[in-house]
């Protein structure tokens, strides 16, 4: 653990120039006193590493030091390797880019490292897409990263589902996402979320696009995920389902059968399952077909009993 922190130092302050004890000590989730005991260890170790003091002072390395990977223990090598998967590069334009990048980290390894990790990206491999999910084209995806990359104003023509059904918008690119193979943007003013396969038409303007101090995408990603989820969750269905039924369940209606499901004498489970809408909880629970019975609301079980006496007549 200790080795790996004082690795993390070094590639701070090579990447930063000069850092002090406490913003060390931010970085690193640990005390300032810890900074100062593994500054002692790089010094003791050898390391061409000075402190200044006074306001503007701060730790780092003697110039002409260059940081390199030959410190790299397996599992970090490990780690840098699976984190360069080409999962998005290749959509982003950047195939090439991340192809010389993964050579170059190559190269820079020790032979036997360098081994290990060339065996490790020949086992992994990510699809991002769903099973089920259409191959979307997002023809103006290169336009969106380069806006997002260099931080310019990106004017578009966007597809939405309301009318009117085609707008124009100048919109400030805080960041991209990659959800389940499809590409979001977001972006200010707002910020709200733009399916990038929905621009028709995109252009990188020359004005510099305004991020607001301290936005984390990763966070606001998370938040607003929660937030679409939340608001899903339009009502309640308590139903009886069978052992194979429930091998069928995903996600929230997965998670409530396991939090509060009870077991029925005849093998079955009770539970009550989080539903959308009405309509979505009639085609869901109709999926499962006789491997689910619902008990209540009373309105939707009538409606699937509705459902069902009309399928029976079609195929009397």
């Amino acid at each position: 653990m200790k080795s790996s922190r004082l690795l993390s130092i070094l590639m701070l302050l090579h990447t930063r120039g000069r850092m002090t004890a406490a913003e060390l000590a931010g970085e690193l989730e640990v005390s300032v006193r810890t900074v100062y005991r593994d500054v002692e260890s790089l010094h003791a170790a050898g390391v061409p590493l000075y402190g200044d003091a006074g306001h503007r002072g701060g730790y780092r390395m003697l110039a002409g030091q260059r940081f390199r990977l030959t410190d790299l223990c397996e599992r970090e090598a490990e780690a840098l390797v699976l984190a360069g998967l080409p999962v998005a590069a290749e959509e982003l334009g950047l195939g090439g880019d991340f192809a010389d990048a993964v050579l170059k980290l190559r190269a820079a390894l020790p032979t036997p490292l360098r081994e290990h990790v060339d065996r490790l990206r020949a086992r992994f491999h990510i699809d991002a897409a769903g099973w089920y999910a259409e191959e979307t084209e997002a023809p103006f995806l290169s336009q969106v990263s380069d806006a997002v990359r260099t931080g310019r104003v990106l004017a578009v023509r966007y597809r939405r589902w309301k009318e009117p059904s085609e707008v124009e918008r100048r919109l400030e690119p805080y960041g991209l996402v990659l959800k389940a193979g499809r590409w979001y943007l977001v972006a200010g003013p707002g910020p709200r979320t733009y399916r990038v396969d929905q621009i028709l038409d995109a252009t990188v303007t020359e004005d510099e696009a305004r991020i607001p101090e301290g936005f984390d995408l990763a966070a606001h990603w998370r938040a607003s995920q929660a937030d679409f989820h939340a608001r899903l969750h339009q009502g309640d269905a308590l139903v009886r389902i069978s052992p194979r039924g429930a091998a069928r369940l995903t996600g929230p209606a997965a998670r409530a059968l396991a939090e509060n499901g009870t077991p029925d004498t005849d093998g079955w489970t009770r539970a009550t399952l989080p539903v959308e809408s009405p309509e979505h909880a009639h085609d869901f629970l109709l999926a499962l077909g006789t491997e689910v019975e619902v008990l209540a609301p009373e309105d939707l079980r009538e409606r699937i009993a509705t459902t069902v006496r009309t399928l029976a007549g079609l195929y009397a």
